[in-house]
């Protein structure tokens, strides 16, 4: 079937509907005259009259009946099918494409995911760690989890998890023939557990401040991972001394495994944040996640993990 041929079907199911060129036409958003000069040329083409026309009035004739049995039904399915195709549109589905750090992913996304995708079983979730401030565009990411100052500015922001304070700790049996320090700089007499980027291939410096003035302490001894759940067994383990974050160890000192210090020194992080590039129309699954982090961060309901940096 010719493509006109399917119009002129459509214009015909609407005249003999409309009972009238003139109101048809205005509905197709076209001249009367034209309107009628496309129903001749669709009778001309089948050879068979479709439309019986008087001065007052236009109705199908015998043939056209016939037809209208046929028409009616397939265009009403046809509309069904857009009318299912325009929801479809709107609805989340597709795969969402992250970038985020461990702890981040810890703590922030993975208590949302399952609610999530039991949600929206039509979406899927795919989450790279990576330690770095990844580029999205280049890494073909919707978006990022990184603290809310490193994101950059020409970037959508949603926040989606609390503050984080920083923790310097070591197990009672670490600290049972040592003196725990009572400065940062003090930290250089004792075996520190460190972390190294995975991305910058450096060690991540330990943070700290002083009546609001940050700076950092470079730390030495035997151990050096680049996975936070290594460190924090480490620590557990009476290797040395290991820098976190409180909600991970916030437990582990509650039941003594674990002895808090610098706790006066240590900075606090401000919160993460979701961020993606500007567009005209963010991906309607995209939009759902952050729905879902924005209203547990809103309701505070973040999580104690076992994972770092």
């Amino acid at each position: 079937m010719k493509r006109d041929d399917l119009n002129d079907l459509a214009a015909f199911v609407a005249v003999a509907d409309a009972m009238s060129f003139t109101r048809a036409a205005s509905g197709l958003g076209m001249s009367p005259s034209a309107l009628s000069h496309a129903m001749k040329a669709l009778e001309g083409r089948l050879g068979v009259r479709l439309l019986a026309r008087t001065t007052r009035s236009v109705r199908a004739t015998e043939a056209g009946e016939r037809l209208l049995r046929t028409l009616r039904p397939a265009f009403g399915e046809i509309g069904a099918g857009l009318a299912t195709l325009g929801r479809l549109r709107d609805k989340p589905a597709g795969t969402v494409r992250l970038t985020t750090f461990k702890h981040a992913a810890a703590s922030v996304l993975w208590p949302v995911l399952p609610g999530f995708l039991e949600a929206h079983p039509d979406v899927r979730v795919e989450v790279t760690i990576d330690d770095g401030l990844t580029d999205l565009v280049a890494g073909r990411y919707d978006a990022g989890i990184r603290w809310g100052g490193k994101v950059a500015g020409d970037m959508v922001a949603v926040r989606v998890g609390p503050d984080v304070r920083a923790a310097v700790v070591g197990s009672p049996a670490y600290f049972a023939g040592r003196r725990a320090p009572d400065t940062p700089e003090g930290l250089t007499g004792h075996r520190c557990i460190n972390y190294r980027l995975a991305t910058a291939g450096s060690l991540y410096p330990w943070g700290f401040e002083n009546a609001g003035r940050p700076f950092q302490v470079r730390v030495d001894g035997p151990l050096v991972f680049n996975d936070g759940d290594l460190i924090l067994a480490a620590a557990l383990a009476g290797q040395g001394v290991a820098y976190l974050y409180e909600d991970q160890i916030a437990d582990h000192v509650a039941e003594g495994r674990l002895v808090r210090v610098l706790a006066e020194w240590c900075p606090t992080f401000p919160g993460y944040y979701l961020y993606h590039p500007s567009r005209r129309q963010t991906p309607p699954a995209l939009s759902a996640l952050v729905d879902a982090l924005r209203a547990k961060a809103a309701h505070g309901r973040f999580a104690r993990t076992g994972t770092s940096v």
